[in-house]
């Protein structure tokens, strides 16, 4: 389970958390449960613990590996960080954090501000982060957890071994929505099993971030067949390049402009930064602490328009990838070996040893190809209240719990409070990072969930 696996020793069941919630803290401490041990929740409880002496924290999770999540439980090396080292830290008073804790390590002091580390690093570093605080205002539940119930004095939270936590609060830190396996041997985007053989052709559904990873894997493994990765308008990420970020006053951004209009201030911006000597990169880098703002003055309709015509150009540009991915990338791509397809994938039927994928390209008709091995990278617009966590798809069935109008993640308040079905906001329930997505649009990256986690530890602590 890579470097996180030595964590489980610090994994306690709290077996006595039953009824009165039994622990060893003092009963003045504020309680504080986090359901879901990846990055968000982590980060969450970090902030907590810094932001007060009287605050204490429960994190249930399943995996062994806290602080690693789906992304950084990766096994492979290769898989690097998608943002340089510089821009990592867990902290936005301390930005050099990250940059320090690679110095101080013998496998990493070479490491500099600028490199893109391994993934598996930055998992080893937020679960650094956990360990410090581990006996003492800490606790750590190993388990799933089914079912949160407000109770007259906070919430109570059922565990899938049949415990139950008792907490002030509860925040809902369960990432991603991550589908389970599929019925046609379509596989997962995080399923990073190897073809049946060096020479098997491979289908790839999706061409972003994810993709990169699965083609780095496939070339890793000196993988020779041919690779096919499908989307409907072909586009890869962006490759990271030098620059500096644009200098944006608040003032200057159209808040509440069209889409249409946003993208043509945002060309013109370009291009007056290309005259300057920088590049589009400057202008979106520079537009990174504006965009929570932007998607917050844009009503439903409008949110709904930018995801259907402008959000792919936006994350390929947004969610770029480190140059020795796009290496290898081009490489491939050079060789024959890898192709990128405009089509649309309609389905996939398991034959045999085979199976069959039914694409639609742009401007043909609809076809089949053959493929060994097929995964689906479509990044991470699933549906919360099927592929979410089992305490999501709960919260959500008991209208506890709503999903946003866009069907990002669950329904929040800019201040992170669920809110349920008829439109109330909890005072006991909140939600972070991509399990959330809808309130902020930008949470996925980690400079965007240290800020709210940050903002929400300092308003729990208050």
């Amino acid at each position: 389970m890579g470097h996180c696996r030595h964590l489980r020793s610090g994994v306690h069941r709290l077996r006595d958390a039953v009824m009165d919630g039994g622990t060893s803290f003092p009963v003045s401490h504020r309680h504080v449960l986090i359901i879901g041990g990846g990055a968000s929740g982590a980060l969450m409880a970090v902030h907590l613990l810094r932001s007060s002496a009287a605050t204490r924290v429960t994190i249930v999770e399943r995996s062994q590996m806290l602080g690693c999540g789906v992304a950084y439980s990766t096994e492979n090396p290769d898989h690097l960080l998608n943002t340089r080292a510089q821009n990592m830290s867990a902290f936005p008073d301390d930005p050099d954090h990250f940059v320090r804790w690679l110095a101080a390590n013998e496998e990493t002091k070479d490491a500099t501000p600028t490199c893109f580390v391994g993934r598996q690093i930055y998992g080893r570093y937020l679960a650094s982060l956990i360990a410090i605080w581990r006996d003492d205002r800490l606790r750590c539940v190993a388990g799933e957890c089914l079912k949160v119930e407000e109770t007259s004095s906070g919430i109570a939270a059922q565990i899938d071994d049949g415990t139950t936590v008792l907490a002030d609060l509860a925040i809902l830190a369960t990432g991603h929505a991550v589908p389970g396996p599929s019925a046609q041997d379509v596989r997962s985007g995080w399923d990073f099993s190897p073809p049946s053989g060096k020479h098997a052709s491979v289908v790839i559904i999706g061409t972003g971030l994810s993709m990169v990873d699965h083609i780095v894997s496939l070339l890793g493994n000196n993988h020779r067949g041919p690779v096919t990765c499908l989307s409907r308008r072909g586009l890869l990420p962006q490759v990271h390049a030098e620059g500096h970020a644009s200098p944006f006053s608040r003032a200057e951004v159209p808040l509440g402009a069209s889409v249409s209009h946003l993208l043509k201030w945002l060309r013109s911006r370009v291009r007056a930064t290309e005259v300057d000597g920088g590049t589009w990169r400057d202008v979106v880098d520079g537009l990174r602490p504006h965009v929570t703002a932007i998607w917050r003055a844009w009503d439903t309709e409008t949110r709904r328009r930018f995801l259907r015509h402008a959000a792919s150009w936006w994350e390929v540009h947004r969610h770029r990838m480190p140059p020795q991915s796009a290496e290898l990338i081009a490489r491939a791509r050079a060789s024959g070996q890898l192709e990128i397809v405009k089509a649309r994938f309609d389905d996939a039927t398991h034959l045999g040893v085979r199976t069959t994928v039914l694409i639609t390209p742009v401007g043909a008709p609809q076809h089949p190809i053959m493929a060994d091995h097929v995964i689906d990278c479509r990044g991470i617009r699933r549906n919360p209240a099927t592929d979410g966590a089992p305490v999501i798809v709960d919260l959500l069935k008991r209208g506890v719990g709503r999903l946003d109008a866009l069907n990002l993640g669950v329904d929040t308040t800019e201040e992170a409070q669920l809110v349920s079905a008829g439109g109330l906001a909890s005072e006991h329930l909140f939600a972070i990072g991509p399990c959330a997505r809808g309130a902020l649009w930008e949470i996925t990256a980690i400079p965007d969930i240290r800020a709210q986690c940050a903002a929400l530890a300092d308003t729990i602590c208050r």
